[in-house]
């Protein structure tokens, strides 16, 4: 009977032990290694020891994983020169931009942009509270895509390969860390509003400020009042500007800007936000392009000037574009005003300090990290932070312990407990 007992539970055991592998997850590099598509990947992030190896500790993160052929894009991408010269912080900073901290399985998403956190929050290259967004939407065609710095949209190839720590989803394009106000302006035609704010001696303040939000006119409405504007005193067109920014604890993404929301501006005047027609509108001005991120927070482009005179302005749906609140005269048409005062040469990611290498080799980047280095990658476990091995020794996973429940419950069964 005993010898029968006994049978029976070895037998029930090898089922438990089975069962139990198969719920357990692979770890991180076995997943790396078997999707060929991730072998470039797999060698940077590999690179970067620090980085790996607080991946690899983590319970919940999500990892956007550039493909092989996004890696083939980097030479023709604002990427392109820190790659070539080997500039590891920058490539660091890179990656951490490519890690959220909690799941985020495609079915998170939706038709309205979410902006999750990264492990970005180093700060030569971010300046927002907590960490840099990235924006994710799902469109039409249960398509997900990603919008990151200089307007770099981004889509997921292969969705929701699991690991012990979490989920990867392969991406088809680098996500670029937002770039300052001047370094972003350039990229969506907004060379007017780039110029003003170097001649209003308010570069510095949009540049470096922490979490901005900034509405910022098209360069057909700086045409509108070009020869106004041109004329009046540096003091006048710096109030007129400081009304379109506001500096406030949280940013203003469009999903923080509901219906009737009151901003504070740098001015010291309020804007109202309106949600009319399927548009947002701050005052009487249509937003026409929303969500641009900077390394500071964010820009909204909007299709007219805002008048600290006029804080009452009320959005009309109904017209296309509103006439100008501030009144003065045009300017001939093609011709755009305060273009003179953009700096001559703007270069992306011009903060970081760079350790060139006689040749580009993605295996090269990050080899010998200096101290600082991996201080600033320890500093992304605030936002989500990995549990050290000891923690993890006495913490044991989810799968062991559902498999002492079970062995009890068999162990009760066959009578030996």
């Amino acid at each position: 009977m005993r010898t029968h007992q006994l049978t029976s539970f070895i037998t029930a055991l090898s089922i438990v032990f089975v069962a139990s592998a198969q719920q357990v997850a692979e770890d991180l590099t076995q997943l790396l290694q078997s999707n060929k598509n991730l072998s470039e990947f797999t060698t940077l992030l590999t690179s970067y020891g620090d980085i790996y190896a607080n991946l690899s500790f983590q319970s919940e993160v999500t990892i956007l994983a550039p493909s092989n052929d996004a890696f083939n894009k980097i030479p023709y991408s604002s990427l392109g020169p820190a790659f070539e010269a080997n500039q590891s912080q920058i490539v660091r900073s890179v990656l951490q931009y490519h890690v959220l901290p909690g799941l985020h399985p495609v079915g998170s998403y939706n038709g309205t942009f979410s902006f999750d956190k990264t492990w970005l929050q180093d700060t030569s290259y971010t300046n927002v509270t907590g960490a840099q967004v990235v924006g994710g939407v799902m469109q039409a065609g249960d398509i997900n895509v990603f919008t990151s710095g200089l307007g770099s949209r981004t889509t997921i190839v292969t969705a929701g390969l699991k690991f012990a720590g979490g989920i990867v989803h392969v991406i088809d394009t680098f996500l670029i860390p937002p770039q300052t106000f001047t370094q972003t302006v350039p990229q969506f035609n907004l060379t007017a509003a780039g110029g003003a704010i170097e001649n209003a001696s308010l570069a510095e303040y949009v540049n470096t400020h922490r979490d901005l939000t900034i509405f910022v006119p098209q360069n057909a409405a700086f045409q509108a009042l070009g020869g106004t504007l041109q004329s009046m005193p540096s003091s006048q067109l710096q109030r007129i500007l400081s009304y379109h920014i506001v500096n406030s604890s949280t940013v203003g993404y469009s999903t923080n800007l509901p219906n009737g929301t009151v901003l504070r501006t740098l001015s010291g005047q309020k804007l109202t936000v309106t949600f009319a027609s399927n548009s947002l509108f701050i005052n009487q001005a249509r937003v026409l392009q929303q969500d641009l991120l900077i390394s500071n927070g964010v820009l909204h482009v909007i299709d007219n000037f805002l008048d600290p005179d006029a804080p009452l302005a009320t959005a009309d749906p109904e017209i296309r574009t509103a006439p100008p609140l501030i009144q003065g005269t045009s300017l001939i048409e093609n011709v755009v005003p305060f273009t003179s005062y953009l700096p001559t040469s703007v270069t992306s990611f011009d903060t970081a300090s760079s350790t060139p290498t006689s040749s580009f080799g993605v295996s090269d980047i990050g080899r010998g990290t200096s101290a600082s280095a991996s201080a600033s990658a320890s500093s992304t476990r605030t936002s989500s932070t990995p549990k050290s091995a000891a923690e993890r020794l006495e913490s044991p996973p989810k799968a062991l312990a559902m498999t002492g429940g079970l062995l009890a419950a068999l162990c009760w069964t066959i009578g030996m407990i």
